[in-house]
């Protein structure tokens, strides 16, 4: 619960702009004037805007297609801001609704529960032979669905459903989506077999938006389930990408699971590398080589990316590749190379 930030919208319903954030934080963390803090489970209370939330449950309400009669369809709601909405819409619409993690108490919030933490859920919807169930983070603006049979249905997963549910019905401006740099490729691969174009982005929901902003687009998203329908939301709206990969189901009257089959999603490692210096570390020619040959190696099976974190002196490397191992060798022999350079930062 310590870990949760504050999302600030400026008056146009955007995020706010990084450089007034900045100075927010500089307020906050006393650079521009000392401020007696409170920490932890002292900080913060709660207003109930009773109006507001009934205004935004009806909005929800008033976008699905049909009602969700007969479907059993569970939620996990990460003992989070979802609690008093999500149950209520799928109540409304019809559904039999089965709850879990549903009890917000100010310090439980994403513990071991909702989109985070999936396996939870995924028992649950097994346990209770659910259609499917959908999981929010702590501040809903995350979903990460369940099938029938108890898989996971990721934000890519999501982005390939809703996408090529849109374009067969001309509502996908340019039959484009726009994904992150780590979005999976067997989504891409999957996006070419059906002429469903993508744009990639910098990780960050904030440059997904921005992109479609610039040009248009009315799908974006992350593979984390940071889903955004611009046509309903300017952000990531948990319940919301919930309830529109319910009208896919309900519409086209197929499983989730049918509905994934088409993506094959390939095994993906990811290994952080702590480094002296990022950028130093990032633009070594010895480095940039084993990069390019890895990549000439995989061909168009695979690929690798190795990006600069935005915040730790850490190097991301990742490769996806058919099989786990092929993942790892390659993997394992850019970090060879970092070490090598003594580019490494030591333990």
């Amino acid at each position: 619960f310590y870990d949760n930030g504050i999302k600030i919208i400026n008056g146009q319903g955007h995020k706010m702009e990084a450089e007034v954030e900045e100075k927010i934080e500089d307020y906050i963390d006393g650079k521009i004037e000392e401020l007696p803090l409170a920490t932890k489970e002292n900080i913060g209370r709660t207003i109930d805007y009773a109006a507001g939330r009934n205004r935004y449950i009806g909005h929800l309400i008033s976008l699905a297609t049909r009602s969700f009669k007969d479907m059993k369809i569970g939620l996990d709601c990460a003992n989070g801001s979802a609690f008093s909405i999500a149950k209520s819409v799928y109540d409304a619409l019809g559904a039999k609704t089965y709850v879990i993690n549903n009890d917000p108490d100010g310090t439980n919030i994403n513990t071991n529960c909702g989109s985070t933490h999936i396996k939870v859920l995924q028992q649950f919807v097994k346990d209770n032979k659910l259609d499917v169930g959908f999981a929010f983070d702590g501040d809903a603006d995350r979903c990460i669905a369940v099938d029938e049979n108890g898989d996971v249905v990721n934000g890519d997963l999501i982005l390939y459903i809703c996408g090529k549910y849109l374009m067969e019905q001309g509502r996908l401006a340019d039959n484009t989506i726009v994904t992150t740099v780590m979005s999976n490729l067997g989504l891409y691969k999957a996006c070419d077999n059906i002429g469903m174009r993508y744009e990639q982005t910098a990780v960050g929901d904030k440059y997904v938006y921005e992109n479609m902003l610039q040009n248009g687009y009315v799908l974006g998203g992350e593979q984390s389930g940071h889903i955004i329908f611009s046509k309903y939301a300017k952000t990531g709206d948990g319940i919301l990408t919930s309830l529109m990969l319910m009208e896919v189901i309900m519409e086209k009257k197929q499983t989730l699971a049918h509905l994934s089959e088409e993506v094959k999603i390939y095994p993906q490692l990811l290994q952080n590398v702590r480094v002296t210096d990022k950028k130093t570390a990032r633009e070594n020619p010895a480095v940039i080589k084993a990069i390019g040959e890895v990549t000439e190696a995989l061909g168009s099976d695979g690929r690798i990316l190795v990006r600069e974190s935005g915040t730790e002196p850490v190097l991301r490397v990742m490769v996806e590749a058919p099989a786990d191992d092929i993942c790892e060798k390659y993997v394992k022999q850019v970090v060879k190379v970092l070490e090598a350079e003594k580019l490494v930062a030591e333990a």
